[in-house]
């Protein structure tokens, strides 16, 4: 079943086309990997999904409801949430302070609850009583992640959540987001720039250049694909480096 529809989303910065006329749909459950070159427009197609922005044409549909241009807190209710590249916590509160936030969003009912719950999911309880300013490049990236399961998504979408973390960083948190996955049931889309982790995770793959879709298919299909070497893989070798 399709939770996520995505048809001839654009989006133009004076006259600049951010996002070109950019459609493909997500069934629930799986893992949607996003890749392109710095600038293809990837960030910029999250927040049309996400209502940070609104798109100039085309629609979103979630869970079979047409959120095309609707602001972000309505989106997040109707069961989408995501992760930022850059990190903004409060940096003052704890951890299970930013959590509960985050809980209170979707509704009130259980919010301490769910946020303790969702704390031991990330492995962060150790640092529940820490303030966010004081966390570690993992930990703050656990509690950007924290945060996002908080309302309760259907679809989560993670802006290159393994970013600024080493090899030995990364490993726990890839078995984390597969987790997810298998044993919730959650359906992810992730814009990723470690092809390692692209490869092991993702279902499928969408390469986006210039704002337009180049490819998609599996991600072996997509690595072979002549055209996604030449504009972004070159000579790519899937390390965890």
């Amino acid at each position: 079943m399709t939770v996520l529809e995505v048809n001839d989303v654009r989006k133009a910065f004076r006259g600049l086309h951010a996002v070109d006329g950019v459609s493909f749909t997500v069934e629930r459950g799986a893992i949607l990997g996003v890749i392109g070159p710095n600038g293809a427009g990837k960030t910029t197609l999250f927040d049309l999904i996400g209502g940070t922005l609104r798109p100039d044409a085309g629609r979103v549909v979630l869970d079979g409801r047409d959120v095309t241009g609707s602001p972000a807190h309505r989106v997040a209710r109707a069961g989408l949430a995501r992760t930022f590249q850059l990190m903004r916590p409060f940096a003052s509160m704890t951890v299970r302070e930013n959590v509960c936030v985050a809980a209170l969003t979707r509704d009130r009912a259980g919010a301490d609850e769910r946020a303790d719950a969702v704390i031991a999911r990330v492995g962060l309880e150790p640092w529940r009583d820490t303030r966010a300013g004081e966390l570690p490049t993992a930990g703050r990236k656990r509690l950007e992640l924290a945060r996002a399961l908080a309302t309760r998504p259907h679809v989560l979408l993670l802006d290159e959540v393994l970013s600024g973390l080493v090899p030995a960083e990364r490993e726990p948190l890839l078995e984390l987001l597969t987790g997810l996955r298998d044993a919730e049931g959650l359906t992810l889309v992730l814009i990723e720039h470690i092809m390692a982790a692209v490869m092991r995770l993702s279902d499928r793959v969408l390469v986006l250049d210039q704002g337009r879709v180049l490819a998609t298919g599996t991600p072996e299909e997509v690595t072979r694909d002549p055209r996604v070497i030449e504009v972004y893989l070159g000579e790519e070798r899937f390390d965890d480096g």
